[in-house]
This record gives C-alpha cells, structure tokens and sequence, in this order.
C-alpha cells in the first residue's frame, strides 16, 4: 500500500493534476464534459470532471482523493488513468452527481424540497439562530450559518448564492424566512446584505460567501443543537462532522477529502460552472445524505469540541459510497479571512 502522509499526498494530488493534460492529448480526447448536455469550458484539466484532493486513511496516512462526475466519459478515463499508473491502493475514487450550489429552488430547478419533506425549520422564528431559512429578497431559500462579527457589529453568515444571488446589491433586504418559505419584505426583513466575497465567471474561487447586517443585532439565539461554537479547527480528514441546515435539519458525517482541487460547480444562468480550489468534502454516515437543497449556508462543525471547520455550500444528490451524494464546504478559516470577519464565540454561561 502507498503510504503517503500529508505531504506526499499533496504532490501526488500536484504530479496527478498536471498529467491530466498529456492524458487527454494522448488518447485525443478533445471534448469539454457536458453538464444536463450541454458543454462546460474548453477541453484542459479544470474542465474534465475530475476534483483531486486527499483522502485520509485509518492508520493516519492518505490516497489521493479521485473525484470523476457521473455521467461524463472523459472523467471516468481520466480517473481509470490515474488510478492505473498510481495504483489502486494509492487512490480512493467516489463517483460525484452533478455538484451543484445548496439553495431551494422552485420546480424544474435544482432540487426543490417541499416543506412537508423537511426536518429542519422553514418557517419565521424569533430570536434569530442557526439553521433557520434565511435569503436575499429575490433569492429562494438557503440557512443561516452562524452570528459573525464584521466592522464592529454582529452580522450573519451565509453563502453568496443565498445572500446575494445573481444580481444582489449591498442594502438590499435580507428576509427570515427566506422567500420560498413565505418571507416578504418588509414583514419578515431581518437585516441587509452588507458584504460579500465576489464569484466571478471564468475565475476559480476559494470561498462562496456574504454577510448580512442585522436590524435588530441582540435579538439572537447563538446556539447549536450540540452546544456554543468553541472556536475555529483545520480538518486532517476523517473527522466526525455535525450541521443544522433550513431541510435536513441536523445530520452527522465525516470528512471524506480535504484540499479538494479542480471542483467544478453548477451555478447555472450568469455564473455558468465555478471550478473552486481547497475545498472540504463531507459523506453522509451509514444510508443518510449530509444535506440537500436549502442547506447552503450551514456551518460544519466538530462533534467532538464544536470548533466550526467549513461552511456548507455545494454538494450532489448521487454518488459517494452510500449513494446519497458528497457535500462540499469552503474551510471557515478561509471564509473568515476573505470576509474580514471574526466568528461569536459565546461566553461560558451566556
């Protein structure tokens, strides 16, 4: 068995990324993967399908972490690729779905998840706190993450996608809940969208995240269903996971693959598909899916010590061993530092 530790891992995931080019021009493999049918990007090694990041073992080491998209025979080539010159024992291949951003949708888009289906909290709840429906004015529905502070007062955290969406401007209002669960403006206003990391066409992005200012900033609940936020972790990689989301509710996993690279999400009409970089991917434990549409925006936390490790924004509906699909998290850390924001750890006793 290969025996990488961390290191050695991460310049097999290097050495395996660049032989993705000269894997395609040998066996002349000039089209683009094809997302619902139609093509993504020029043919190269962002655009074939296939994330690369490390996945850890039991005994501490790691295999490189092979992630091809179902559906896209450029992608299975490639992995099979990888996984002969590397072999089998050096590499662990989860078959993706189409990934794609976390939000509600209405019918025909994403996945819509009626609110008899859910088990989390669609509807309009006073103080504010974790795991509540929560989105932009004109976006559908995704979860309130965690209580932040940013220029001095406390705002929310959540993803791009639900704060601002396509076309959100800083001001405007920010609703709980979210529009698809009822929310209107101004009734249900809780706040505005006040910052925001950028998610630029044709750019590979780190992190999909914004900020919400509060109206009302003391009327809050920071608590989780596991306990107060400790602080802030690094994942290693096969760490017991916890998050509450507006439709699954509160669910376990473990992190399957860390330093995931070339991710390639769908975020449909404007964005088109966003290869993201050193992202964070978390299975379901035994037959149960970790998240699921309106879940964007969840804060991942530790169930061993409640440090927060990433914030939930993609996933899919299919593929992973369990068949129930993979969720993707930005690392907290990183979402922290680009917002400029420093997350509330509550006092003892408050």
């Amino acid at each position: 068995m290969t025996n990488w530790d961390r290191a050695g891992a991460r310049e097999a995931k290097h050495e395996a990324a660049a032989r993705i080019g000269e894997l395609l021009a040998r066996h002349g493999t000039a089209a683009a993967p094809r997302l619902g049918g139609v093509p993504t990007e020029p043919a190269g090694p962002r655009s074939v399908g296939v994330a690369l990041g490390l996945a850890p073992r039991a005994d501490g080491s790691f295999a490189l972490a092979v992630r091809p998209r179902l559906g896209t025979p450029t992608a299975r080539m490639v992995a099979r690729r990888i996984t002969d010159e590397l072999g089998a024992e050096g590499v662990d291949v989860r078959r993706t779905g189409r990934i794609r951003p976390l939000r509600t949708a209405t019918s025909g888009m994403r996945w819509p998840v009626p609110q008899a289906q859910a088990t989390g909290e669609t509807g309009r709840v006073r103080p504010l706190r974790p795991g509540l429906s929560i989105a932009h004015v004109d976006v559908t529905a995704g979860t309130l993450g965690a209580f932040v502070t940013y220029d001095g007062a406390r705002h929310v955290l959540s993803n791009h996608h639900v704060l601002v969406g396509s076309s959100g401007q800083p001001g405007d209002a920010v609703l709980q809940p979210g529009p698809f669960d009822g929310g209107s403006d101004p009734a249900d206003r809780i706040g505005a969208l006040a910052h925001l990391v950028p998610l630029v066409a044709g750019e590979e992005a780190e992190v999909d995240a914004a900020l919400a200012s509060l109206d009302a900033p003391d009327d809050v609940d920071p608590a989780y269903p596991g306990g107060t936020l400790t602080g802030t972790s690094e994942v290693e990689g096969g760490e017991g996971v916890e998050k509450i989301g507006r439709t699954t509710g509160v669910t376990r996993g473990r992190v399957t693959a860390i330093e995931v690279d070339d991710l390639l999400v769908d975020y449909g009409e404007g964005l088109g598909t966003l290869s993201f970089s050193g992202q964070i991917e978390v299975e379901g434990e035994g037959e149960e899916s970790f998240s699921d549409g309106g879940d964007s925006g969840s804060l991942v936390y530790l169930r061993s010590g409640m440090a927060a490790v990433g914030l939930l924004f993609a996933g899919s509906t299919t593929g992973g061993s369990n068949g129930q699909g993979l969720t993707y998290l930005n690392p907290i850390d990183t979402v922290l530092e680009r917002l400029g924001a420093e997350l509330e750890i509550p006092e003892e006793g408050t």
